[in-house]
């Protein structure tokens, strides 16, 4: 329990800075544009009103939403996000090193740090035309702003606005500076505008946090299974103990239990690494993202990861597929022959349909285990006006804390069990594919 309370203060620590910081900037803002009216528009009190709720909303938009509440949904969707800069607690930054190509200007590299990233994951510093904006890199598509060298900018320099393209409202977000607004171009992605993202003007090829997670925890097996390896070569025939002891239970189990009865006792060792590879990278990814004070990681949140071992096992089960597999695909025995076409249609549309219940199933269950936790300390922020009230804040805590444990304690259960889903299924899929059935043998049995 105790344990446990430690990663809750965490979570908390992880959330504080940025939430206070809003608080106070809220409350500088304010001031100033108050300031600015009683000196611009003393005695008039109409066009004072009027002026107030002109600045207000400009500065909603200029300070990412500077008098709006605290907003736990947009919080817990910022702190899971990937990101091109590895922040611990929101107080360590860790830069990494920045990958961009541009048809204009070829292949581009430097690290993040030259951004000089503050709160929220905003760089205080453009560099060559390229800025930071949570977390992400940015590219000021206007020829007008600095293409070279660093330039300083301002306090929220950023502007948020919603225009309309092809019939759809989309977010854009601006550059402010020195009085002019310069519009940003984020990374390009593949998700062909479904998800708000499509082919832009440069490609980022950058380390995120999310690749670097996968690189320490890649490492951190590979060392396991290589100790553990070399304590079964010094030590044969002799009781396992210590990380052996670990590894070993949990690896009879997915043998024994997954990989044997699915695909079968003389054909599971050609496919037990890639199970046991698919099962242990994905719970020492989820177990690596309970670790609050580690960055709070989302990679099996992430829809590009799970889509990538989505269609690897798509690939391993089609390669794999014997006759009687396509067959059942394309020409279903055994059934009229007027019903085969249609059971064809739908066993296509089954080959794609497995995988990506196999990447939705896995990046949904993690992500929302995030978003659950970081909402629940939210509400420490929501009850205390971010800072303004000691006992709304102290109802908040008593709130938080108990959800926060029980949710932490479900996430655990989580990793582990969507490890053993997605292996399980794949398991499934390569033994329904390498089966051989024996129809005529099965006919001959039914007419004698």
């Amino acid at each position: 329990m105790k344990y446990q309370l430690f990663v809750v203060f965490f979570f908390i620590l992880l959330n504080g800075p940025a939430a206070f910081t809003q608080e106070n900037h809220n409350q500088a803002d304010t001031a100033a544009v108050h300031n600015a009216q009683g000196q611009s528009h003393e005695g008039h009190d109409h066009g004072t009103a009027a002026a107030h709720s002109e600045a207000s909303h400009d500065n909603g938009h200029g300070h990412e939403g500077a008098h709006e509440e605290f907003d736990p949904a947009s919080t817990a969707i910022h702190h899971i996000s990937d990101a091109n800069v590895y922040s611990i607690l929101d107080w360590l930054r860790i830069p990494l090193p920045m990958i961009l190509y541009t048809k204009e200007k070829g292949l581009e590299t430097f690290m993040s740090s030259r951004f000089h990233i503050g709160g929220h994951e905003d760089g205080h510093t453009a560099y060559n035309g390229w800025v930071m904006h949570h977390g992400s890199v940015h590219r000021v598509l206007d020829p007008a702003f600095p293409a070279s060298g660093e330039v300083k900018l301002g306090e929220h320099p950023f502007v948020k606005k919603t225009e309309e393209k092809n019939g759809k409202k989309t977010d854009v977000t601006y550059l402010s500076h020195e009085g002019k607004e310069y519009r940003l171009d984020a990374r390009s992605t593949l998700d062909g505008g479904i998800l708000g993202g499509g082919i832009t003007s440069f490609y980022d090829f950058s380390l995120t946090k999310n690749v670097l997670s996968m690189i320490l925890v890649s490492l951190f097996l590979l060392w396991a299974f290589r100790k553990a390896a070399k304590a079964y070569e010094n030590n044969p025939g002799r009781a396992p103990k210590g990380l052996q002891g670990l590894l070993e239970p949990i690896f009879m189990f997915i043998r024994d239990e997954v990989a044997i009865p699915f695909i079968g006792k003389d054909k599971y060792m050609k496919f037990l690494p890639l199970l046991m590879s698919i099962f242990f990278f994905i719970l020492g990814l989820n177990l690596f993202g309970q670790i609050p004070f580690l960055g709070s990681t989302n990679v099996t949140g992430n829809l590009t990861v799970t889509m990538i071992m989505a269609v690897i096992v798509f690939l391993v089960v089609n390669f794999n597929g014997k006759r009687d597999y396509w067959q059942h695909i394309f020409w279903m025995p055994d059934v009229p022959v007027f019903v085969k076409p249609l059971l064809a249609v739908v066993e296509i549309m089954s080959l794609f349909i497995k995988p990506l219940t196999l990447m939705l199933r896995l990046a949904g269950n993690i992500s929302a285990g995030h978003i659950a936790i970081l909402s629940f300390i939210g509400l420490i922020f929501i009850f205390g006006k971010s800072g303004a009230s000691i006992g709304g804040g102290a109802i908040g805590t008593a709130m938080a804390v108990p959800l926060t444990l029980f949710m932490m304690a479900i996430e655990l259960i989580v990793a582990f069990v969507q490890a053993f889903v997605f292996t399980i299924l794949t398991a499934s899929y390569i033994g329904a594919a390498i089966e051989e059935h024996h129809h005529a043998d099965h006919a001959e049995g039914s007419h004698h």
